[in-house]
């Protein structure tokens, strides 16, 4: 039995270990000279292998897209299983306060090392610097024209990850498969021109970030960088709001509420009660609700208070016009910055043309697909791994059905 898998990544790596056995041939093709480059650089070279166990309910509402399609798919394989996957070819990994998992060498070679070492012993082929050019399906197995030369399959399994163009899902236009076009997802907000810019560096733990005229808003950190704002709030929020903002070309109104805990009333019925305690304070020197001083300055400017003001002496307009910066600061976002070296993509082969619980193509038997090049992404936090390692263990496994 001869198997071909597409793509040198994460879900490659599983499908072609979990597809492997006696009397099969399992070949691996990376169109680029490097393997698993993406897990080298996820978690800042750390790889966030997989998010804290959730209930399956729970864990795919960190889907953006896929989640009903997910359900079906971590009902075979989850979190759990992942965890003990590694831990059971001598990879510790340990749990973050976030929920995410790392190893604990805080080293993305690690999940390298595990994934080569099970691949060498199974003696998978491993093919690099070998692009596909088309697949043809035949009678029986499918033949593969690739730059070098033509290679024919029983079995292919697909998991070439996601691309940011059309064009990078070429070698798959003979198929009858239909494909969602890629936007991106996961990235950051620029807001040339904004004053906030200059505050670069600063950071707010639970802040919530809203787009204007949508229901969508996420809760989280919130970063300032010097394109404009980041944190796991925002790129979270880019990710449920990818096909929003890409229709609206990247420009919108995003309101921030500093401190997520607390309501418009909150902030007011605090100020008004400060004001009484310490009505000599200077208001410049005295930041609340959590907020550091660089910002406090940056929202009581903006808010027309000056510099020498004590909180007694804050004219009603003042206190509102404070409490609406603090509650709904308005930031004109123009564009986006990818986030550091990696990329996720929304978009790929539409979901309903795949057999959610083998991962089997419904046109193709013997034709299965994994990772990100189906039409499914996740937030930050190890979700986009999780869904690689389950589809690819399902592609892999359902390889060996009865009908082989």
């Amino acid at each position: 039995m001869k198997i071909g898998v597409i793509g040198g990544g994460a879900a490659g790596f599983f499908a072609a270990i979990h597809a492997s056995g006696p009397g099969r041939e399992v070949t691996i093709f990376e169109k680029s000279p490097k393997l698993l480059s993406k897990v080298k650089v996820s978690g800042g070279g750390r790889c966030n292998v997989t998010h804290r166990p959730l209930e399956i309910s729970k864990l795919v509402k960190n889907y953006p897209r896929g989640e009903k399609f997910l359900k079906k798919v971590f009902a075979h394989f989850k979190s759990e299983d992942t965890i003990e996957w590694f831990e059971n070819r001598g990879v510790a990994l340990k749990v973050e306060a976030d929920g995410r998992i790392f190893p604990t060498t805080d080293d993305s070679q690690t999940i390298i090392d595990a994934l080569m070492r099970e691949a060498q012993k199974l003696k998978i082929t491993i093919l690099t610097s070998v692009g596909i050019k088309s697949i043809h399906p035949l009678e029986k197995g499918f033949k593969l024209e690739t730059d070098k030369s033509e290679f024919k399959f029983d079995i292919l399994i697909i998991a070439s990850g996601g691309h940011p163009k059309t064009d990078g899902y070429q070698f798959l236009s003979n198929l009858k498969h239909t494909l969602s076009a890629p936007i991106p997802s996961l990235f950051t907000f620029n807001t040339p021109g904004e004053p906030l810019r200059e505050l670069m560096g600063i950071s707010m733990p639970d802040g919530l970030v809203k787009l204007e005229g949508t229901k969508l808003n996420y809760r989280g950190p919130i970063l300032i960088t010097h394109w404009g704002l980041s944190g796991p709030a925002v790129l979270k929020l880019s990710a449920f709001g990818a096909e929003w903002l890409y229709d609206h070309q990247y420009r919108a109104k995003a309101i921030i509420n500093w401190n997520a805990e607390m309501g418009e009333m909150d902030y007011s019925d605090h100020l008004a009660k400060y004001s009484l305690n310490h009505p000599a304070r200077k208001v410049k020197s005295h930041p609340l609700f959590g907020v550091p001083v660089r910002l406090w300055e940056h929202l009581i400017e903006i808010s027309g208070i000056e510099s020498p003001q004590t909180f007694n002496t804050l004219s009603k307009k003042q206190v509102n016009k404070l409490v609406q910066n603090l509650f709904c600061y308005i930031l004109t976002v123009n564009g986006k910055t990818t986030f550091k070296e990696e990329f996720v993509t929304a978009g790929g082969i539409t979901l309903n043309e795949v057999n959610p619980e083998t991962m089997e193509s419904i046109y193709y038997p013997n034709l299965f697909f994994a990772g990100e090049v189906l039409n499914i992404d996740g937030i930050t936090g190890g979700f986009n791994f999780q869904a690689a390692w389950s589809t690819a263990f399902l592609a892999g496994k359902s390889t060996f059905k009865d009908a082989l």
